[in-house]
């Protein structure tokens, strides 16, 4: 309840408050209670002489909310040095969250669960969740998790998201507590990338990686890159005194430096730095890649222009094509580029006639490119999604379906809907389900409780006064249409009202009934105990592969039931916006 909830925050105010004052009885100086301890032991000894004075006393958090009420205690050493093991990129207050939310919990319970995440390919929906909870400062699992574990947890879910821009923020604000290999990993996906400005950029805002000699070699190019060779000179001649030896980064810096004018042809694939090297030291560079290529080097030559041109692809050769089919799955080469090699096949006339029939005898991709044609030749909608729907299985049963992706969507939006047989129908909405909902936004239906003007207060566009004035206006008014029937939806959004704190009269609470949200017992038992950061985690594995609006109302409702439980109003706000109101 909101109520609750203010009253709870002017009593943790006093508290700490109180502690402060406490505090400053034993020094003149202001005090941080999140500061870092970064003098020597003796240098603190007073502030530690402070705190055990201090022990056994706790900062208690109470979470109000309409049915419960969780106390979990706070150490009070967290003001010496824990904030070191604070590394994110949100305040916990942006998302309702806590500091301490995953302490109470196991932490090898912890990394089964994650393991478990791991596994799945996570929808947009799980991920965004994911997100707040993994990114969100906080302090670690105090059994069974080490500090540096749980650092790993973050950054390892970084790498996988692969948002360099959600990397570079968070490289730059957990500055002092850096994993190198998350450096190592937004360098190399920039240089790929062709993006050398961004990866040079990073390592001058980051503290000194010499023990780390790659890093270290990655920082000496940046110099030369930007002009600056008198510092690239001083920072190889520390790396030489520091026992490095690195003959072809030797050659290629000699080279770039401009002391040597020899030509070293040789490419080395050992990281995408030597391979960027290779390229950059050779005027007659050359690479043709293998199925077994790294991606990395796959990335950097579409990105620099050194991919072979589709337009040199003879299309007798099957195995070739069928190289292409496959890196255009891999993103290497555009799905554009696919397409216009198919349109270079030559058919017979009967082929084109028969296509059915025809595309069966030929080679997977001979077939795909005669179906291609098929329906770059039709004038006719219904036969042009038949089309489609099989040139799509083909490509999905060969397990490269990302090489005809996007222009799939573009070809379904110019065929005109109401042309298309009832058979074909789900497989048009299936593939332009995300298109459509893009733009939709949300309709206002007062007659029915979830599609109400009501949904604005989710949106931060109500007051909970207006909220509750307007649910019990729209109760009223039920009442007279006595075959009104409460739906899950109109269930949930009354729940998280009455979670808010808003009040519904005696009479009005005669026409609907809330059901009990069937939450699972582990759950209920981690709500219990406050394990806020291991419910969370259940709720990512629940929603899984699959969107919030692809889940079924009942759990939706649990979930949403689970949040309002543990009073995280901003992300249950989010979800509820993206489900429950109606949108056109």
């Amino acid at each position: 309840m909101k109520i609750l909830k203010l009253l709870n925050k002017i009593l943790l105010f006093k508290i700490l408050f109180s502690f402060l004052l406490f505090t400053n009885l034993f020094s003149n100086e202001p005090v941080d209670i999140w500061s870092i301890n970064k003098n020597s032991n003796n240098e603190n000894s007073i502030e530690q002489n402070n705190l055990e004075e201090l022990e056994g006393d706790s900062l208690i958090i109470q979470t109000l909310n309409n049915q419960s009420t969780t106390s979990i205690e706070l150490d009070n050493k967290i003001n010496v040095d824990e904030k070191n093991y604070l590394v994110g990129l949100f305040d916990p207050a942006e998302h309702d969250l806590t500091l301490n939310m995953w302490q109470l919990s196991d932490g090898e319970k912890i990394l089964n669960i994650i393991e478990k995440l791991n596994k799945l390919n996570l929808s947009n929906d799980a991920k965004d969740l994911y997100n707040k909870l993994i990114l969100t400062n906080a302090l670690p699992p105090k059994n069974n998790l080490t500090i540096d574990e749980f650092l790993k947890l973050k950054t390892n879910w970084l790498i996988r998201v692969n948002d360099l821009n959600l990397i570079k923020e968070f490289l730059l604000k957990n500055s002092e507590k850096i994993d190198q290999d998350l450096v190592k990993y937004y360098l190399e996906q920039n240089l790929s990338n062709n993006n050398l400005n961004d990866a040079c950029q990073i390592l001058s805002n980051l503290e000194s990686f010499d023990e780390d000699k790659y890093l270290a070699k990655f920082k000496v190019y940046c110099f030369i890159y930007k002009d600056q060779n008198e510092i690239a000179q001083m920072q190889f001649d520390l790396l030489k005194e520091n026992g490095f030896k690195d003959k072809f980064f030797e050659k290629k810096f000699e080279y770039l430096m401009g002391y040597s004018n020899e030509i070293d042809a040789t490419i080395s694939e050992k990281n995408i730095l030597d391979f960027h090297l290779s390229h950059k030291t050779n005027p007659n560079f050359s690479y043709i890649p293998k199925d077994t290529t790294n991606q990395l080097i796959w990335n950097y030559l579409r990105n620099n222009n050194l991919l072979i041109s589709v337009d040199e692809v003879v299309i007798e050769d099957d195995a070739k094509v069928i190289s292409i089919e496959k890196e255009t799955h891999k993103g290497n080469y555009s799905e554009s580029d696919l397409l216009n090699l198919y349109t270079r096949y030559k058919f017979n006339i009967n082929q084109l006639i028969s296509i059915e029939e025809s595309y069966k005898l030929l080679p997977e991709n001979q077939s795909r490119a005669l179906l291609y044609q098929g329906y770059l030749l039709s004038k006719d909608d219904a036969y042009k999604i038949k089309i489609l729907e099989i040139l799509k299985n083909s490509f999905d049963k060969s397990e490269i379906g990302n090489a005809l992706d996007k222009k799939l969507v573009e070809m379904l939006e110019e065929i005109d809907e109401k042309n298309i047989p009832s058979e074909y129908l789900e497989f048009y909405n299936y593939h332009l389900a995300e298109k459509k909902n893009q733009n939709k936004k949300i309709k206002i239906n007062n007659k029915i409780i979830h599609q109400s003007k009501l949904v604005r207060y989710f949106e931060n566009n109500m007051e909970v006064e207006k909220a509750e004035k307007e649910l019990n206006k729209m109760l009223k008014k039920i009442k007279k249409n006595q075959k009104y029937y409460f739906s899950t939806k109109d269930l949930i959004v009354i729940e998280a009202l009455i979670s808010d704190g808003v009040q519904i009269s005696e009479k009005n609470k005669e026409y609907f009934e809330l059901d009990s949200a069937n939450i699972p017992t582990d759950i209920q038992v981690m709500i219990n105990d406050g394990e806020i950061a291991m419910i969370l985690l259940r709720l990512v594995e629940i929603i899984g592969e699959d969107n919030l609006k692809d889940l079924g109302t009942e759990s939706l409702y649990f979930i949403i039931s689970t949040l309002n439980k543990l009073g995280i109003d901003k992300i249950r706000n989010d979800m509820i916006l993206k489900t429950i109101p109606l949108k056109a």
